[in-house]
């Protein structure tokens, strides 16, 4: 069946079946105009793991929205798949992620990294790390080539470095990323990692086309992290969420609020949402919750204001998504993916705010 007889034989109100995919959608990656890519990966985070379950627990949890979106007219005849989990990532993740957990253990023993056999761990943990990087770049640019919207699920949040080198070659003149956190991962090689999940945005500020970082929420950061902010003469600009409190108490609208934050966007945006940039009600199970934080509908909202900027969403990811005993964080997920592909959608012009 093609994809515009899936739609007329489709019913948006009817029980997911066990043969869709992600939302309970009937369309497949050949079809779909938004392909998401799942990568089950949390080898360096470094507080409590389990963001490699995300892309599933996300996926399992997607049968359960509801496909009616009120501010996006027909959402879901956008036409969004979920690429299928890799197994042999999920393995390769397993055996690196037991080498970096001793790893740490020796650093928090008071071991130093010039231990030999600390060294031997962390090369090769560094050397799994580029072999993600390289997979998920090709994944993303055999998707992108076929002039396809991507998004990646992750995973911790180191996962989306090779996907901004892609939109890289693809937009040479430059993008600026939109950072939804708790942290300013502007670390460098965290705990001797250099793909830490803790450095994604120190490693992105190494791609040229990466003309500005725009960080939300964020309200646990270092010294080291603060001088790069301050030194990188606005090419780094951040809300911190105690800034944003100070400004709501004092009666400032969040309207204003994201009006400044969508203002120091250029054209092209890419967002990446890491989930601790909400509330930890929201996402309790997260590596590194941290208290404070933006409402779920506050950072839908901010994302709708950069579509109807007219600034174009060109990609995004969300990341950090770990379940504990229960289904939450993986409802929350779904519910934040859902709307992340349908703002993302308008701003590509395949769909239309209602207003």
């Amino acid at each position: 069946m093609s994809k515009q007889s899936k739609i007329k034989s489709f019913d948006p109100n009817s029980v997911a079946s066990g043969e869709a995919n992600i939302f309970g959608l009937p369309f497949t990656t050949n079809e779909a105009e938004l392909v998401l890519l799942p990568v089950p990966w949390d080898v360096t985070v470094s507080y409590k793991d389990g963001a490699s379950k995300g892309p599933q627990a996300i996926y399992n949890a997607s049968s359960q929205v509801d496909l009616f979106d009120p501010q996006v007219k027909d959402s879901w005849k956008i036409g969004v798949a979920m690429e299928k989990i890799s197994g042999e990532i999920k393995k390769k993740n397993s055996k690196l992620r037991k080498e970096a957990v001793k790893y740490i253990r020796y650093l928090e023993s008071g071991i130093w990294e010039e231990a030999a056999r600390m060294k031997k761990i962390r090369k090769e943990v560094d050397a799994g790390c580029v072999e993600l990087k390289s997979w998920v770049k090709t994944s993303a640019k055999f998707f992108l080539d076929k002039n396809k919207l991507v998004a990646l699920v992750g995973g911790d949040h180191s996962t989306p470095l090779g996907f901004m080198e892609a939109l890289a070659e693809k937009h040479p003149d430059g993008f600026g990323i939109l950072q939804f956190d708790a942290h300013c991962d502007l670390r460098k090689a965290y705990e001797g990692f250099q793909y830490s999940h803790a450095s994604i945005m120190y490693n992105a500020l190494k791609i040229p086309q990466v003309k500005k970082l725009v960080q939300v929420g964020i309200r646990d950061w270092c010294e080291e992290e603060n001088s790069l902010i301050n030194a990188s003469k606005g090419r780094v600009k951040t809300f911190f969420d105690f800034q944003i409190k100070e400004q709501m108490y004092a009666s400032r609208s969040w309207v204003a609020i994201c009006d400044d934050i969508v203002k120091e966007l250029p054209k092209h945006v890419y967002i990446s949402f890491d989930i601790d940039g909400l509330d930890p009600k929201l996402c309790p199970n997260t590596g590194t919750p941290v208290p404070g934080g933006l409402e779920f509908g506050e950072a839908v909202f901010l994302m709708e204001m950069v579509a109807r900027s007219g600034k174009k969403i060109i990609g995004f990811d969300l990341n950090e998504v770990a379940p504990g005993k229960d289904e939450w964080n993986g409802n929350v997920g779904a519910r934040l993916l859902y709307k992340m592909c349908n703002i993302a959608a308008v701003s590509n012009g395949l769909a239309k705010f209602n207003q």
